[in-house]
Order: structure tokens, then C-alpha cells, then sequence
């Protein structure tokens, strides 16, 4: 028996070497299709192949089966996959391609292997009549079982894997934040244009400077959205929330939104606009990302130009040229928050900052949009309170009198409180740095206001004259018309 399976192996490779120098290549992958057909007929066997993609769009799937396989690696796994990122609580243990992993649900044999396949993608180059041809990384997991299983495979087992997968990201979850890797989109490669990382920013609720009213109406708006998709599916309305987060630099609007993240355990995409050139790059975009997320636009004032309807109007009757079409519109910018394209992910959150509001246009702010306004606004008496607790862990000090009364006489944003109580490890100290810089800040500010009402005075003064000028003019015209009529 071992003679006749060796020489039956050997003719294999021979017939194999055969094909493979003496046949063209349309003629041996015919030969290959159709014997592996013959055997997956006669075999037992049934396979089913689940990649990493589906279309454009991540398989949800494949990430589920990536979680679920990682809790059943064997002790006999000869190759693994093991990754660490410096602010991770563990190792992230997964399959090397490759290799296999036995799973048995309900006393049925399943086993899993890695697939890692590279191919070559055509992108034309409009500029030159060359090509580019980059290499793109196909990954898939091949599932096989016996074929009379089929039913309770598709129905019960990997409905179980997808379960089971969001059972341990629940326990387990590290937030991510995600940026968009835009050299990808110019070379035409539209997977995996998101590269993340761990975050692992510490503000919560609690650590940040607001007002706690504000805190408290911002906290039950996001419960209750999480909270919600039975209604939105029975309205009719993409299950998302928008918000804008506005005031002057340094009230905290980046440090909310950490706080939100924290608080849902939603991954972050932070999107730059300066980097996309077109609408169909933020569909793209768009798609990519994943449910239970935040969308950012920072600085949206400042990323984008908001054109006003009647020149956008009239760009589209003259027909748009190349330079134009390079760019994110507003209109594109609508459908990404309230058009169809918004539907396409479940639980998301969208979120705006700008330093000014009054220059954003009405159409981006109305309901449905943007839900709802957030005033990060200056450093009020309550959030010193929470600032000196998060940097001192004290509740009351003597010099908390003087600086509430500074706080209320001048305008100081958290950032700039919160600089001054790290100058020091002494609380006395700090607060005394706190209470010199509001006092510097309030000189500033009496000489600022009296320099205006200087300047307004000045005004009046020459508006004085020159309305004495103009009277006076028109008394010599008078005179001379009197003198021409005597």
C-alpha cells in the first residue's frame, strides 16, 4: 500500500510538472478548475470561503470569524500571529496564514484555515500612458465540514460565531481611532483605507470643565440615542445622531469627544477634508467605516469651502471643470450626513467643531443635520472646581473665592486654567499662579476696553466735525445764493 501511494504521489507531480511546462496558462487553469470540481464532487466534503471583503465594504463575517477563531486556537498550533500595541492590556493571539483550527459545536468537526493571497490590480495613470500595477493583499477563511451539516452550518453554527464574536469585543474592547490612508484612494485601492490605533485618552464625564447641566443634557441625549433603533427603524430615519461642538479654542470640544467615545466605547474616524479630492472619495470613505462609531470634522469652518447656493447654483448651469470636481462640495458633504450614503452603517455618531459658528452655512445646521448645539463656552466657576480636582484631588481651597470672582470678570477657556494648575505639584503654588494670571488678564482687558472706548470717542469727535463742516458749507452756499439774488 505504501508503494502503490508513492507511486501514485509521484505521477502526480510528474502529470502536475507536465501541465504546468507544456500547457498554455488558459488551458492549465481549465485542467485545475476541472479536477478540483471532480473531486469536490465525489468528495464529502462541503467548503465555504469567507473573505475579507465583501465588494467594497468590510465582511462582517470575516472579522467575527477572526475574533470568535482567536479564543479556539489549539495548543498544537504550530504558527501564530501575535501583535501588541504599547498602550494594549494583553496579547492579540490570531491564525498565521496558513495554518488550521479545529473547532466541534454540537459534537460536529469544523475546521478553519487562513487564506493569504496577493494579486495585481490595473489603475490607469491619465497622465501618462503607462500604468501602475500595485500589489493587493486578498485574505480569506476557507470553512470546511461534512456536507450533510450544511443547514445547521448556515443557520445555526455561524450565527453563533457572529454572536459569540460581539461578546468578546464587548468584554474585551480597546477604542480605536481611525485615520484615513489617502495615498490608497489616489493609487485606486479602496480597501483598507482606515489605519487604526489604540486610544487611550483619559477624559470622561466626570474629568471634564463644563457646565453640569450641559454634562447631564449631553449624557441622557446619548443613552437615549444607543438605546433607540427600534424607533428609528419604525420612523423611517438612518439610526445616527449629529452634533456641533463650537466656541473659542481651548473650551474642550476634542476632549468631549473623548469623552463620548469613553463613554459609548465607539471607534473614532477622524476625517480630514483637506485630504479628499472628490465627493466619491468620501463615499469611500464613508463605507469603510464600521457600526458603533464617531465621525469627526474638526475645524469644518476652515477645511472646506462653503460656497453660497446662488454660486453653486450657477457653477452647475456653466458645467463644472476638473479642478473644480476635485474637491468635497457641500452638496457631497450633505449626502454624507442626511442623503442615502448616511444609511449605510447602523449607531454612528457625527460629529462638527468649530471655532465659528457664524460662518458655517445655514443648510449644514438645521435639524436632522446637526440635532444638536454644544456651546463649549469659558472656564466657568464649576468646571475650576472640577479642574482643581483633577489636578490637585482637592475639593476646597482658600484662594477658591478669588478666583471664582476673577473667573467671573474675565474670560479664561479651560486649556488656560488647566496650564496654570500644572505649573506647579503644590496646590498653593498653583492656585497663586492662577489668581496672578487671571489678574493679568483682567489689566489686559481694562486696557483693551479702554483703548475701544478711546477709539469710539475719536470717532464721534470726527463725526462732530465733519457734520460742523458740512454745516458751515452749506451756510457759505447760502450766503452766496442770497448775495447772486440781491
Amino acid at each position: 500500500m505504501l508503494s502503490a501511494a508513492a507511486s501514485l504521489a509521484a505521477s502526480a507531480v510528474l502529470i502536475h510538472t507536465m501541465v504546468q511546462q507544456f500547457f498554455p496558462r488558459k488551458i492549465r487553469d481549465y485542467i485545475f478548475s476541472s479536477a478540483f470540481s471532480f473531486f469536490t464532487r465525489v468528495s464529502s466534503k462541503l467548503t465555504i470561503n469567507v473573505h475579507e471583503f465583501h465588494g467594497i465594504l468590510p465582511n462582517e463575517m470575516y472579522q467575527a470569524a477572526q475574533t470568535y477563531l482567536s479564543s479556539k486556537i489549539s495548543p498544537y498550533t504550530r504558527c501564530l500571529q501575535v501583535a501588541k500595541q504599547e498602550d494594549s492590556k494583553g496579547l492579540e493571539v490570531t491564525m498565521e496564514q496558513g495554518e488550521t483550527v479545529v473547532d466541534f459545536f454540537q459534537g460536529i468537526e469544523f475546521r478553519w484555515k487562513l487564506i493569504c493571497k496577493e494579486k495585481q490590480k490595473l489603475v490607469l495613470n491619465h497622465r501618462r500612458k503607462d500604468s501602475l500595477t500595485p500589489m493587493l493583499e486578498t485574505k480569506f477563511f476557507v470553512l470546511s465540514f461534512h456536507m450533510k451539516h450544511k443547514e445547521k452550518a448556515l443557520n445555526v453554527y455561524l450565527p453563533h460565531i457572529l454572536q459569540q464574536s460581539k461578546n468578546i469585543k464587548q468584554e474585551e474592547k480597546h477604542i480605536k481611532i481611525y485615520s484615513g490612508d489617502y495615498g490608497k484612494l489616489h493609487n485606486g485601492m479602496i480597501r483598507g483605507t482606515w489605519n487604526g490605533v489604540n486610544f487611550d485618552h483619559p477624559a470622561t464625564f466626570d474629568t471634564l470643565a463644563m457646565d453640569p447641566e450641559l454634562k447631564r443634557t449631553v449624557k441622557e441625549d446619548l443613552q437615549r440615542f444607543v438605546k433607540r433603533k427600534a424607533y428609528y427603524r419604525r420612523v423611517g430615519k438612518a439610526w445616527k445622531r449629529g452634533y456641533l461642538l463650537y466656541g473659542p479654542p481651548g473650551t474642550g470640544k476634542s476632549s468631549l469627544i473623548a469623552a463620548i467615545a469613553n463613554f459609548l466605547k465607539f471607534d473614532i474616524y477622524d476625517l480630514e477634508l483637506t485630504e479628499i479630492r472628490s465627493n466619491s472619495w468620501l463615499r469611500l470613505l464613508l463605507v469603510g467605516t464600521a457600526n458603533r462609531s464617531i465621525i469627526v470634522f474638526e475645524d469644518i469652518d476652515c477645511t472646506i469651502d462653503f460656497q453660497e447656493r446662488k454660486e453653486e447654483d450657477a457653477t452647475k448651469s456653466r458645467g463644472r471643470t476638473n479642478s473644480q470636481n476635485e474637491k468635497v462640495t457641500l452638496s457631497g458633504l450633505l449626502n454624507f450626513i442626511e442623503g442615502l450614503w448616511s444609511s449605510c452603517r447602523d449607531e454612528r455618531i457625527i460629529i462638527f467643531t468649530t471655532n465659528h459658528k457664524e460662518r458655517l452655512d445655514s443648510a449644514l445646521l438645521r435639524p436632522g443635520r446637526m440635532d444638536m448645539h454644544i456651546h463649549m463656552s469659558y472656564c466657568s466657576p464649576s468646571g475650576f472646581m472640577t479642574l482643581l480636582s483633577n489636578y490637585h484631588n482637592v475639593d476646597n481651597h482658600t484662594l477658591k473665592p478669588e478666583v471664582e470672582r476673577l473667573l467671573r470678570e474675565v474670560e479664561a477657556t479651560p486649556a488656560e486654567v488647566a496650564e496654570e494648575l500644572m505649573k506647579s505639584d503644590d496646590s498653593d503654588d498653583a492656585m497663586r499662579c492662577l489668581v496672578k494670571f487671571l489678574e493679568g488678564k483682567k489689566v489686559e482687558a481694562s486696557e483693551e476696553n479702554k483703548k475701544e472706548e478711546s477709539m469710539v470717542v475719536e470717532g464721534s469727535e470726527i463725526e462732530e466735525l465733519k457734520e460742523g463742516e458740512e454745516v458751515e458749507a452749506e451756510k457759505q452756499e447760502s450766503i452766496v445764493v442770497e448775495g447772486s439774488e440781491i
